[in-house]
């Protein structure tokens, strides 16, 4: 669909009730947003200086062949810090706009991609200028090396193999993979790829087809399994090299036809899709279900504010800034609680999804997702389902192939009674309760079978949690010969265990960017007091120290939970002499690091994997943890996190923490046809620690206290909040889900704001 004009829907419940709406007043931003991505104009100006420099020899990605040099992506260069808080503390003029480029140099023998940064912006003669990007990456130059440039030779590659065994197929599977229209069965490989004795090797499965609209191949591995060197670029020198089944290794297809001569040969069988992978309602209605559930009302309308364009939010005491890109979604900025910044940035850096298991697919298989895209999968919420039906909500845009794609909808915002008090407390004579209402950002990212919703929830009290849970379907293993990697959870299914890890970067300043990282422990000992009669006691008592350096910096979770870890400012210690600042502790579920020793699949490519926590000092040189690419040459990634770690000191610098959320899953019965965000969880608490005099969220009005004699209250005390006494037409309370948006693409090459198309997610 083309039109002459792009708007995008806001969405509100319809109808105006009898309560009051409680519009949003306009609201706008006390800064611009220097973190905000590129504008339509910023990334079609620089689209187009990209084109005009003969050095690139780029083709228009729209005809493009993986022969061409094309740009893969573009998106804003974050300033560096120091910038950045010239302009946001001193009012020093906006940091200057530059963008990286991702391009992709495919019209070679040995293609690879190079990162390039083009500004300042907007793009101005004489001014401008395109330069290789390499001082943030620590191989020394943002270059990498692809190896699976051949998409589309290699589908065509398998196909043709498909064909040659067809024999094999249609006797193991029942099916065939030959590329062709009613082909029952498709082909799909382990990532990454393997860098095995000098060359390039994937191993190949044959999946089941759905036989629906319900996409659940990843639950219909069949056990049938091939090796492919696919070094160079040309497919006449690919071959294959190997093939499994059933636990047995045969290295050519005629040894594996052989084998199926041989009497006592055991014919599996696939595994056959039906309704027990539908996501729809199945089995008997649950008691009283046709009842419709409790649902949250904001009778007055939102209570925060929101600068729409600038991406800018003001709730009770805190304030942020938002960001998003096509590698990592959303990302927070320039967070202040009551005035004073607490952190500059927080944001999930990369995810990964390590498995393992009896055949070779499944054990050489560890995605690091950020390559696929967590922005890129980040489309519209399903309202009253993933986000409550009043929520406000936000759009995302990304650049890829030289087209923009704003995906609406796609974060939400919303405050929320979390349903328990934030605070309470029963004497004799009275008890005080205090309402938990929280402010919710929230994303969901579709990465292939899974789907991971990102929140970041500000309490009253001043703490932010960080939480990720995951859904989705699993990827299943063949279950033949795997009971030590899963549960045999269906017919001839393996839930193949797995970890996911994802690391997130948290700079906090306390009090400024001079900071420190004290540890809290609690020890057990034996003590002797002047009132114990020299009666010594087993009791325990506290240790404070400080991390020193880097070579300090690698922190894992004690088991019984005796360690803290807070950020202060050794120099502004509060009036009682203690050194106030926020601490970084595990919320609800797992914090998870890689079991997975030294991966081989991952060699250095994912070294933030190791342990829970690290500390490190801040540098403009280091500002991600990852880069997208790095599983492409895993011993020789683009960004190295063991490099971060070079013995500086951690004495009062500005510090940056990373830590890691996740979950050891080990898929069972409960998790077909999903997994269920209930159980797959991960969460970690940003708490102030000795930073107030008390605890701020005294300041709500929306607590009582109740005083009371012998069965009687003698006193109510409401603190002046009023409880609304409209009433609600219910049917102006509902989102209306009535249409769905995929993709809104706009061209930037050339530029063609208004001639934009919508597609489904993905198309």
């Amino acid at each position: 669909m083309k039109s002459g004009g792009l708007r995008l829907k806001k969405r509100q419940p319809a109808g105006s009730g009898i309560c009051a709406t409680g519009n949003r007043a306009l609201f706008t931003a006390p800064q611009k947003n220097i973190f905000l991505g590129l504008t339509d104009l910023e990334a079609a100006s620089a689209t187009s200086f990209l084109h005009s420099q003969s050095n690139l020899n780029l083709t228009a990605a729209t005809n493009a062949t993986s022969w061409d040099n094309i740009i893969l992506g573009l998106e804003l260069l974050q300033p560096n810090k120091s910038d950045a808080l010239s302009y946001l503390d001193s009012g020093a003029p906006a940091p200057g706009r530059y963008a990286r480029a991702t391009v992709q140099f495919g019209a070679t023998d040995e293609p690879y991609i190079q990162e390039w940064m083009v500004g300042p912006l907007p793009v101005t003669n004489g001014t401008t200028s395109c330069t290789p990007l390499n001082y943030i990456y620590n191989k020394g130059r943002g270059y990498q090396r692809v190896y699976n440039a051949d998409a589309e030779a290699l589908a065509a590659f398998n196909g043709k193999i498909g064909s040659e065994v067809l024999d094999i197929t249609l006797q193991l599977l029942n099916g065939s993979a030959t590329n062709s229209p009613n082909d029952t069965l498709v082909i799909a490989g382990n990532d990454p790829l393997i860098h095995e004795n000098g060359i390039i090797v994937q191993w190949n499965q044959f999946w089941g087809v759905s036989t629906s609209f319900i996409f659940d191949e990843t639950l219909l591995p069949t056990g049938l399994e091939f090796k492919v060197n696919v070094t160079g670029r040309n497919p006449s020198g690919w071959s294959v090299i190997g093939w499994y089944y059933n636990g047995n290794f045969y290295e050519t297809a005629d040894d594996l036809r052989k084998a199926m001569k041989v009497p006592g040969f055991s014919i599996l069988g696939p595994n056959v899709d039906g309704p027990w992978g539908s996501t729809d309602q199945a089995g008997e209605i649950l008691p009283n279900d046709q009842l419709y559930p409790p649902i949250s009302i904001q009778p007055n309308g939102p209570r925060f504010s929101v600068d729409i364009e600038e991406k800018y939010v003001e709730w009770m005491d805190f304030s942020f800034y938002i960001s998003f890109n096509k590698d990592t979604g959303m990302q927070l900025h320039n967070i202040k609680f009551k005035g004073e910044r607490i952190i500059y940035e927080l944001g999930m850096q990369e995810a990964l999804a390590h498995y393992a298991g009896m055949d070779p697919l499944q054990s050489t298989t560890a995605y690091l997702d950020s390559m696929y895209g967590f922005g890129a999968g980040s489309y519209e919420l399903v309202g009253g389902f993933d986000c409550p039906d009043y929520a406000t909500y936000l759009n995302a845009s990304f650049y890829t192939t030289e087209t923009t794609h704003t995906h609406p909808n796609a974060l939400c915002l919303f405050e929320l009674d979390t349903g328990y008090p934030l605070q309470r407390h029963l004497t004799e004579t009275y008890v005080s309760v205090t309402k938990n209402i929280i402010l919710v950002l929230r994303s969901v990212s579709t990465v292939g079978n899974y789907d991971y919703m990102f929140e970041y929830a500000f309490y009253l009290d001043g703490s932010i949690h960080v939480t990720v849970r995951a859904s989705g379907y699993i990827q299943g293993a063949y279950f033949a010969k795997s009971g030590d990697y899963g549960f045999h959870i269906h017919d001839k299914l393996s839930g193949s265990m797995h970890d996911h890890v994802l690391n997130y970067k948290l700079d906090l300043d306390i009090h400024g960017t001079a900071n420190s990282l004290m540890k809290t422990a609690i020890v057990p000992v034996t003590e002797t007091y002047p009132w114990s009669g020299g009666v010594a006691r087993n009791t325990m008592k506290l240790e404070k120290s400080f991390l020193e350096s880097e070579n300090e910096g690698k922190i894992n979770w004690d088991p019984n939970g005796v360690f803290t870890y807070t950020v202060v400012n050794k120099d502004r210690p509060n009036q009682f002499g203690e050194y106030g600042g926020y601490r970084i502790a595990p919320g609800i579920g797992n914090t998870a690091f890689l079991v997975i020793q030294n991966s081989t699949s991952l060699g250095q490519a994912a070294n933030w994997d190791s342990h829970h926590l690290f500390a490190v000092r801040r540098k403009d040189t280091e500002p991600r943890s990852a880069y997208p690419y790095n599983s492409y040459e895993p011993e020789a990634p683009v960004v190295d996190f063991n490099k971060f770690f070079d013995g500086e000191s951690l004495d009062q610098e500005d510090l940056v923490i990373y830590f890691n959320l996740g979950m050891h899953h080990i898929p069972d019965t409960a998790d077909l046809p999903n997994t269920i965000f209930s159980s797959a969880r991960s969460s970690m608490v940003i708490r102030p620690q000795n930073y107030l005099p008390r605890d701020p969220s005294r300041n709500t009005i929306h607590q009582v206290r109740v005083n009371f004699n012998n069965g009687a209250v003698t006193e109510l005390e409401n603190f002046g909040a009023v409880k609304p006494t409209c009433s609600f037409d219910m049917s102006d309370v509902f989102f209306n889900i009535s249409s769905f948006d995929g993709e809104v693409i706009i061209p930037e090459y050339p530029y063609e704001p208004n001639e934009y198309y919508i597609t489904n997610p993905g198309g």
